[in-house]
């Protein structure tokens, strides 16, 4: 279980790593790709004659991010540790200093093409094309709100899509039992290479392309790698301070992401930091909600995405989860859950308004459509083992016209 997209309902349809072009060489440790995989015949010839320009790809300007120590407290062992609030707050703490930093420098944020070297910019363009139609066809509601974007925010929230369900493709998809703990360190290590400037492939290199003119930082990415460490050595979670820094890990940081690029509205009166909280509610908000829609799927692969301490206090044991037992008990249990979950939705209610007007609507889309799964789950009476809750496209084009309506609300 991973990457509910803070920005992104998607359809059904399963993306092989291999159509990537990357599983192999994360996996073997080569250098570059077959990034050819994502075009026609005719396509890939043509970029496999320009792919050794990818290499005299640089970035005009280098990023430098201040590293914020997390607060330290002492459990009651005596031992030194860190919450997982706390780790993310300063994670957002770090993010939120860095476009501030670039708006006092830079003024509301101008967005401007970087100089690139010849021959390249035809390059960037099949890059971000590509982007967006991998975007277009796996996540077709958010892909029709970006249409409202100016052309860099649109195509740099494409890039960042594609990069996160690379990511997710490296663990959750079909050839996910060929991945070990070493191929995500490689993949980290391409992470690097690419905010330093040197993508391995096409796809990386709208990625590289946007950080250098928005203030994105690393550490979301990062994190969202170890998300992926995280689901290929656990399966249970002891209480719910564990699961919410997995959450975190592979769709709150998300929303961190991609606040830099859609951007915050130039008469909002709120702080930063907020807006950023409420998108990293937004991804907590849909993970749970994924998680909660999917408990007989995980089940079936041995996993149990649910607090173990609350479960215990309900009185449900992993063999009732196993055996798919639809028990008052689980009821009332599934009620609690549902709730948090609508707690986290009103949470990222309140930053959504405070985004660029233009950048709005394929963020209350994705809010309005997730928040439905919710309820979807109870009309199902809570049974998430054997019947799998969701918005039929009907409720979706309804949702639609809604979600602009508000999009068109002025900032609180």
């Amino acid at each position: 279980m991973s990457f509910a997209s803070s920005l992104v309902v998607s359809s059904n349809v399963e993306i092989s790593p291999s159509n990537f072009g990357f599983l192999d060489s994360v996996r073997d440790g080569s250098q570059i790709p077959d990034s050819s995989r994502f075009f026609s015949r005719n396509r890939a010839a043509k970029m496999m004659k320009k792919r050794h320009k990818w290499g005299n790809y640089s970035r005009s300007s280098q990023l430098k991010y201040p590293v914020i120590a997390a607060s330290m407290v002492v459990n009651p062992a005596g031992a030194m540790t860190i919450s997982s609030e706390q780790k993310v707050y300063d994670v957002v703490m770090k993010q939120a200093a860095l476009v501030k930093r670039q708006l006092r420098t830079a003024g509301e944020l101008d967005v401007k093409p970087d100089i690139v070297l010849p021959g390249t910019l035809s390059l960037l363009n099949e890059a971000y094309d590509r982007c967006g139609e991998v975007c277009a066809e796996y996540a077709k509601t958010f892909y029709l709100g970006t249409m409202l974007m100016t052309p860099e925010r649109q195509k740099a929230i494409w890039a960042i899509y594609v990069w996160c369900r690379r990511t997710d493709e490296l663990v959750d998809g079909p050839n996910a039992s060929h991945i070990t703990p070493s191929a995500l360190d490689r993949w980290e290590a391409r992470l690097e290479e690419l905010f330093q400037g040197r993508p391995f492939d096409m796809l990386d290199a709208a990625l590289a392309d946007t950080v250098t003119k928005f203030p994105v930082d690393i550490q979301p990415f990062k994190d969202m790698i170890e998300g992926m460490r995280t689901d290929l050595r656990k399966s249970r979670y002891k209480n719910f301070d564990e699961l919410y820094l997995y959450c975190y890990y592979v769709a709150g940081t998300v929303g961190l992401m991609s606040v830099p690029v859609m951007g915050i509205a130039p008469d909002s009166q709120a702080s930063t930091e907020s807006v950023y909280n409420a998108a990293l509610a937004l991804g907590i908000a849909n993970q749970l909600t994924n998680i909660l829609r999917d408990v007989g799927e995980d089940a079936r692969r041995g996993r149990i995405y649910l607090p173990q301490d609350e479960l215990a206090r309900a009185g449900i044991s992993d063999e009732d989860i196993f055996a798919g037992r639809v028990t008052d008990k689980w009821r009332n249990f599934m009620k609690s859950q549902i709730k948090r979950a609508r707690t986290f939705f009103d949470e990222a209610e309140k930053g959504v308004l405070e985004l660029s007007n233009a950048s709005r609507w394929p963020v209350w889309a994705s809010l309005l459509l997730y928040r439905q799964i919710l309820d979807e789950i109870e009309a199902n009476d809570y049974n998430n083992f054997t019947k799998r809750a969701y918005v039929s496209k009907a409720k979706k084009m309804m949702a639609l016209p809604m979600a602009y309506a508000r999009s068109l609300l002025r900032p609180s």
